[in-house]
């Protein structure tokens, strides 16, 4: 095919007065990989929008296989061959690989000749069909529930193929994936694009891009900063043309550690300790225990763990009671940390309420100066803060629960994936935040699957396999990448 399978041209649009894309061109061929990658608020995520029928631009014309397209909807979309698949995979938990297939979709047959009911053993031999195409033959009866995350984006995939798909927009296919499944994934993509998908892939892992991409546009403020083919560009020049400054500006400096914050306070083989000015990273493959170790912090375990803070031992058993403890929680899931029909001055508040009473009332004008403090701060985008945060990016959705704790001035943060989904640019400023925070006397404990964020922002990494501390790499004796994947793995 001569002409791309998707094109936009001079698309603009403004959501108020701020220009979200301001006269972009962008295409994918045919058997392509493009990428497309910028800053949190240069555009992306309304591109995407664009392409998926989810916003209708404001000027500009898109044209698929050659012919002009107009999207009312996501439906529309899907009905000329676009699926996105999002960061957050939407599928049934309960039901099985092949009902999730067939969702929409069901194959039936016509009981004693009239009464159409779902033809499963036809809906479990499709599904077969389907997932050997990708050297992948579970048990079509499993539930979804029971597959691994990358799993289950092979089953996502295979729904959009089911579908027809022409162009296929994967939107941090790797965020939440470890070394090993991201090495699943990838001759998954690889085998698409020979069979002619076209995919747009939507990522901040710079090497993967550099690796994975036949091309790649950069955008910075709505417009295209940047375009290159495979071997023309490397992860710093992304970088200098996202931001537009030299990619070494992007470094941290650890702090000294102090006194006890918080710690477990029963008897256990592998206790959790965090100091004042202390930035303690948790390292494992899915399914290590990082999350359980966050989660027993933060009063969600059960029983209730007898967790000492700045040197008191209390019952937590509650997140109410962790966050009167001076306790903060960032989820890997960003909606469990937003109300996402709330603004963004609502969210960021949302702890602190009880501490902007005045006489019976709540201080608005305290509040809306700390939320513009915070937004400037954090540099969150737009600075509308009475937009829904549904309307923001997922890196600045994950700024507004950061700053909803510093909002609250807790003294310990536990974060799980905190730059997930978040650019480059957007992540040094989140590691410098995290770092100013524990320098001031608070404590970071967190998660993270990105082995050489781990390596670059932490005092020491903890390795969990199986829920327990398997080995501890303190900086002092050589923090690094290799070191934490050798103690992950091992």
């Amino acid at each position: 095919m001569s002409h791309p399978a998707a094109r936009i041209q001079g698309i603009r649009k403004h959501f108020g007065a701020t220009a979200a894309l301001a006269g972009v061109d962008f295409d994918v061929m045919p058997g392509e990989i493009h990428a497309l990658v910028g800053e949190n608020g240069a555009g992306k995520s309304t591109l995407v929008r664009i392409l998926g029928g989810v916003h209708r631009p404001d000027q500009g014309r898109i044209t698929i296989d050659g012919q002009d397209c107009h999207f009312a909807s996501p439906h529309d979309a899907i009905a000329a061959g676009i699926v996105t698949i999002p960061q957050e995979l939407r599928l049934v938990p309960a039901l099985s690989i092949a009902e999730n297939l067939a969702l929409g979709d069901l194959p039936v047959h016509r009981l004693f000749g009239l009464l159409p009911v779902v033809d499963r053993a036809r809906m479990r031999t499709e599904a077969r069909a389907q997932l050997a195409q990708f050297d992948f033959t579970p048990d079509p009866d499993r539930p979804i529930g029971s597959l691994t995350f990358a799993e289950q984006q092979i089953i996502v995939i295979a729904k959009a193929l089911r579908r027809r798909c022409r162009v296929l927009i994967l939107d941090e296919p790797t965020a939440a994936l470890d070394h090993r499944e991201i090495a699943r994934l990838f001759p998954v993509l690889i085998r698409l694009k020979q069979q002619g998908t076209a995919i747009i892939y939507v990522s901040h892992r710079l090497e993967e891009i550099v690796t994975l991409a036949d091309r790649c546009t950069v955008l910075r403020d709505g417009v295209v900063a940047a375009l290159a083919r495979r071997g023309e560009f490397n992860a710093v020049d992304l970088v200098n043309a996202m931001t537009g400054r030299a990619a070494d500006a992007l470094q941290v400096t650890p702090a000294v550690p102090g006194s006890e914050l918080i710690a477990d306070a029963e008897p256990r083989p592998d206790p959790i300790r965090l100091r004042t000015g202390e930035v303690i990273g948790l390292a494992g493959l899915l399914g290590s225990g990082a999350e359980r170790v966050l989660a027993r912090l933060f009063g969600l375990a059960r029983p209730a763990s007898l967790i000492r803070v700045n040197a008191n031992d209390r019952r937590l058993k509650n997140p109410r009671a962790a966050i009167e403890a001076g306790i903060g929680m960032v989820p890997g899931v960003r909606r469990l940390g937003l109300v996402m029909n709330l603004s963004v001055r609502d969210n960021i508040l949302l702890a602190s309420f009880d501490r902007l009473h005045r006489a019976g009332f709540i201080d608005r004008r305290a509040g809306e100066r700390l939320v513009t403090e915070l937004m400037d701060l954090l540099d969150i985008r737009p600075r509308r803060p009475h937009l829904k945060a549904s309307a923001l990016s997922g890196g600045n959705q994950q700024k507004v629960i950061l700053a909803k704790w510093l909002a609250r001035r807790v003294k310990v943060l536990l974060l799980a994936e905190p730059t997930q989904g978040i650019d480059v640019a957007a992540k040094a400023q989140i590691h410098v935040l995290l770092r100013d925070f524990a320098a001031r006397g608070g404590g970071v404990l967190l998660s993270s699957s990105d082995l050489s964020e781990l390596a670059r922002l932490c005092d020491a990494v903890l390795a969990l396999r199986q829920g327990h501390i398997t080995a501890r790499i303190d900086r002092a004796d050589g923090l690094d990448e290799a070191r934490v994947h050798a103690a992950v793995v091992a």
